[in-house]
């Protein structure tokens, strides 16, 4: 497919937030630039005491509360000590591969919000032992160059032990309709929920928007966006695993990319991950064969996300993933395809308006027996 308006239109909102700051705890930029995208969208917006960004559309009185949630945090790391020479050692924040970490550059933000760039180094290959060459160099052992020579010159920059650090690179296209950048997990899902709130209008249903801090570390932000809001029911959208690559057996494909956005059956390696609401699962794959649009179902062996613990809230909310399939995920060169992440936004907008009163109550509502 071509590249066409809409394309560059999403794009340009994608790289917009994947290029800014935001590791869990630190989101102050990413939060600020959603607040702006939002700010003439909702009938109500603001931040908790958490951090979250919260924006409602309102329905009518009694209205159903469906809330709709992406995460806005990153993995990164925190600078965890400075050596007398000035380099810097890290403490990770989200899941990390180790392996793919040397030669990467990244930013050391300050306390005043500026960025200092660094490059992640380690022992030079040649002076490394017969036994040390083919193994991966561990988190421990990496330092961050920042070009100083000393303690107090890393210092004087601002650098200092706690200080937010992220991956330094920028989201460009790829070939056709496909892009690759850092923190597209979970950047793309904002982009989503963000371009289809703006669209919903004529609502039924009182609409929530949780755009959430702190996923990577334990879906801290939207357990607490949840508890406030009490949904009836849920949608979140995420990135997932598109493993189509070479060297892994087509069955153990979880996703692909380019095939559609991906309905998650289940996820979690035991009983801590979600289990998708089989009634919103069904509605989402009714609406997506009306409209022709295309989708995958799938069922991750591995990581959950925040859909696990709005699922949990109070007396229980029905609650689905719906994913855009990404390769590489955890890392600085994340890839997928435009046409998932349209296709994800056109999808969760269209179910969410058949959440009527009437279908909850056959579908989803609280039954007595007697």
């Amino acid at each position: 497919m071509s590249w066409t308006r809409e394309h560059e239109e999403f794009f340009s909102l994608l790289k917009r937030l994947a290029d800014s700051f935001g590791i869990s705890g630190y989101e102050d930029e990413i939060r600020g630039i959603v607040i702006d995208l939002l700010r003439d969208a909702a009938d109500e917006l603001r931040v908790d005491r958490f951090g979250n960004v919260i924006a409602r559309k309102r329905g009518g009185r009694g209205a159903l509360r469906i809330l709709w949630d992406s995460h806005m945090d990153e993995i990164g790391f925190f600078v965890r000590f400075i050596d007398d020479r000035g380099f810097l050692y890290l403490s990770p924040v989200g899941g990390w591969s180790p392996r793919i970490l040397p030669g990467q550059r990244v930013r050391v933000r300050t306390r005043d919000g500026r960025l200092v760039r660094g490059v992640i180094g380690s022992k030079p290959p040649h002076l490394m032992k017969p036994e040390e060459r083919d193994k991966v160099v561990p988190l421990e052992k990496l330092f961050v160059d920042i070009g100083v020579s000393s303690r107090e010159e890393a210092e004087a920059l601002g650098v200092e032990v706690g200080s937010p650090v992220d991956l330094d690179r920028e989201a460009v296209r790829l070939a056709g309709t496909r892009v690759t950048g850092k923190a597209f997990d979970n950047r793309v899902g904002v982009a989503v929920l963000v371009k289809a709130f703006r669209e919903m209008d004529g609502l039924d249903q009182d609409l929530y928007l949780v755009i959430a801090v702190q996923e990577e570390v334990g879906l801290k932000g939207a357990r607490v966006a949840a508890q406030q809001i009490q949904p009836d029911a849920a949608i979140a959208v995420d990135t997932t695993t598109a493993s189509d690559v070479p060297d892994v057996p087509r069955q153990d494909w979880v996703a692909e990319v380019g095939k559609g956005p991906v309905l998650k059956v289940a996820d979690g390696r035991s009983a801590s991950g979600l289990i998708g609401s089989p009634r919103l699962l069904r509605l989402l794959e009714e609406t997506a064969r009306e409209l022709g649009i295309p989708y995958q179902r799938s069922i991750l062996p591995g990581g959950t996300t925040d859909a696990t613990a709005i699922a949990l809230t109070g007396k229980g909310v029905p609650s689905v993933v719906v994913a855009v399939p990404t390769r590489y995920i955890h890392s600085p060169v994340e890839l997928l395809d435009i046409n998932d992440a349209l296709n994800a936004a056109k999808l969760v907008k269209e179910a969410t308006k058949k959440i009527t009163l009437e279908w909850y109550r056959e579908n989803l509502e609280e039954k007595r027996i007697k």
